[in-house]
């Protein structure tokens, strides 16, 4: 059994950072891809972005709509992931879920992840 532990959430003024962590247990391979989601208008999880681990290299993908601003990353020898957020809007505001996947399909799409986080509360407001 997978478990995964985030933490970082708060409160931000618009323009503002934080950093969200998210700590993972249990079976999990180097592989695997892992990837951050929030709930959207019409869908249960909108994509965030994404990291895997191939033939030594870090590939990440992230949201069209981010522009730039969000940057994930990955230590594997703690099975934590990390997302930077810079830049946060108002819009950013959503419960944030950590996920892991089986490394099989795409990262894209929340039906690849086989495990979910609790989510952590990001709320951007002036």
């Amino acid at each position: 059994q997978v478990q995964l532990v985030e933490s970082g959430g708060g409160l931000v003024l618009p323009g503002g950072s934080l950093r969200l962590s998210c700590a993972a247990s249990g079976r999990i391979f180097s592989s695997y891809p892992m990837g951050w989601f929030r709930p959207a208008p019409g869908k249960e999880r909108e994509f965030v972005a994404a990291i895997k681990w191939r033939g030594g290299t870090y590939y990440a993908d992230y949201a069209d709509s981010l522009a730039g601003r969000f940057t994930i990353s990955r230590d594997n020898a703690k099975n934590t992931v990390y997302l930077q957020m810079r830049s946060l809007k108002p819009e950013d505001t959503a419960v944030y879920y950590c996920a892991v996947g089986s490394g099989h399909g795409t990262v894209q799409d929340p039906t690849a992840y086989d495990y979910w986080g609790q989510g952590t509360q990001v709320t951007v407001s002036s």
